[in-house]
């Protein structure tokens, strides 16, 4: 279903497989919300295990929002993510690395 070209991660979220992606707007937003030194701030912070569950929810929401799925991140926080915390933490993962994976495939 995630189209990883596009930038798009899948979680399994309430049962249903969704795509996630991160738009440029969704990125500022987020900077902003976890008062990240920019890009490379917010990628370092999840990098280097810097994150709490409100910063999950954060990335995860935007992802969500992203993807196309109008949710807020008050009701991210209450969904369902199969394979619980440790698996929401995983996607989040995939979707950065999906939203900043080298063009041109190396070389």
């Amino acid at each position: 279903m995630a189209n990883p070209a596009r930038g798009e991660a899948e979680v399994v979220v309430e049962g249903e497989a969704r795509a996630m992606r991160l738009t440029l707007g969704a990125l500022a937003e987020l900077e902003t919300r976890l008062d990240a030194k920019g890009l490379p701030g917010l990628v370092a912070r999840f990098e280097g295990g810097e994150f709490g569950a409100a910063d999950l929810v954060a990335l995860l929401g935007a992802g969500l929002r992203g993807g196309g799925l109008a949710v807020s991140d008050a009701q991210v926080a209450q969904m369902s993510f199969e394979g619980g915390a440790g698996e929401a933490a995983r996607a989040a993962a995939r979707l950065l690395a999906a939203t900043f994976a080298p063009l041109g495939g190396g070389g």
